[in-house]
């Protein structure tokens, strides 16, 4: 899986707290479920619940919240459909004392791998792009 650590990388980058202190972020996996078919291919889907817990955080929320949906917006934007989205994305905070808390956030997410068998029978194997959204250009 590759969007836990592409998210936890967002992140990072746009909040100077989580470049000096990185452990402060930690990322589980909850809710995993393999999806494949019958189909000739052995191409296949994760769909899980990314949570993303910031322990002791002592600053505005809204900066983090703006990075995870620019994140989102990239690489899972059905969540951004009203139409389209079949979970939401969820928030709780757990007030610590007046200036810091323990915040926790989940995303369902999904990833398409793509495999290809090769005619020596080892398989390529590849992360799918996120398809974007009807009108939006890459």
């Amino acid at each position: 899986m590759i969007k836990p650590a592409s998210l936890r990388a967002a992140l990072a980058k746009a909040l100077p707290t989580l470049r000096r202190d990185p452990d402060k972020l930690q990322v589980f996996i909850d809710q995993g479920q393999l999806v494949a078919t019958q189909a000739a291919s052995l191409s296949f889907e994760y769909r899980y619940r990314l949570n993303l817990i910031l322990t002791d955080y002592a600053h505005d929320i809204d900066p983090l919240m703006v990075a995870v949906l620019a994140w989102i917006r990239q690489h899972q934007p059905e969540l951004l459909d009203h139409a389209l989205r079949a979970h939401d994305i969820a928030f709780a905070v757990d007030y610590l004392n007046q200036s810091s808390c323990d915040l926790s956030i989940t995303l369902p997410l999904t990833e398409r791998v793509i495999v290809t068998t090769r005619q020596d029978g080892s398989h390529q194997i590849a992360h799918a792009d996120e398809p974007l959204p009807d009108g939006v250009a890459s």
